[in-house]
């Protein structure tokens, strides 16, 4: 293991959310006649907190949120994830490294409570009991703040230049670069677009992967 601690971007990383994601913003925004493609929804909202979104929207489209918009997408992310889908080899990976002690923990722009039914969706909130993090914890500073990042080593004990962080977007890549971690950029979802790999590389994250298989044999922890 060339690292003390893994941490563990989720949606896209151990979850395979961004297709019900995208689908869920191709229809807010048809409601609101904003006009995007699949490829530029994923764009737009890779990574990214709902504020992010919508200050793009502003100074890309200039469109500006009405009042009730914000409460309107909690509500409706919200009751999208009664079941939610693993990446494959997710939980054995994060099972490969509980039997291998070594530390690992979640760092997701979720919003606090969403970032709850995400896990007890995907079955894996037994996994990260006490070491799931959101950006509530660190003054709502979320990815491509670096802040998230630091708070998870810090509550793991490890410093975060031992660490490895397993993104999937720019936002979050650039997060773990600027705490100082090392990147790896994890590909293994269905929301993957021709370029992904190129920009994280550019971004400087170190090494891509395409599976948890690939990603557990590169970390030293089983095939």
């Amino acid at each position: 293991m060339p690292f003390d601690a893994v941490l563990f971007d989720l949606d896209g990383v151990l979850v395979d959310t961004e297709a019900l994601i995208g689908e869920l913003w191709a229809e807010i925004f048809a409601g609101q006649n904003l006009a995007f493609s699949a490829e530029e929804i994923t764009r737009l909202t890779s990574g990214q907190r709902f504020e992010g979104v919508l200050h793009q929207l502003e100074t890309g489209r200039g469109w500006k949120a009405p009042e009730d918009f914000l409460p309107m997408l909690n509500d409706r992310f919200n009751n999208a994830f009664g079941h939610v889908p693993l990446i494959e080899g997710a939980r054995e990976t994060l099972l490969a490294l509980q039997a291998a002690q070594i530390p690992f923990a979640v760092a997701s722009n979720s919003e606090h409570n969403r970032l709850k039914m995400k896990l007890d969706g995907a079955e894996i909130a037994d996994l990260l009991a006490g070491r799931a993090f959101d950006p509530s914890l660190v003054g709502g500073k979320g990815k491509p703040s670096p802040d998230l990042y630091l708070y998870a080593a810090e509550q793991l004990g490890v410093p975060i230049e031992r660490c490895v962080v397993i993104e999937d977007s720019l936002p979050g890549a650039r997060a773990g670069l600027a705490a100082g971690a090392t990147v790896w950029g994890l590909l293994a979802g269905g929301h993957i677009l021709e370029g992904d790999e190129a920009n994280l590389r550019a971004a400087g994250v170190s090494r891509i992967v395409h599976s948890h298989e690939e990603l557990r044999g590169a970390l030293g922890v089983g095939r």
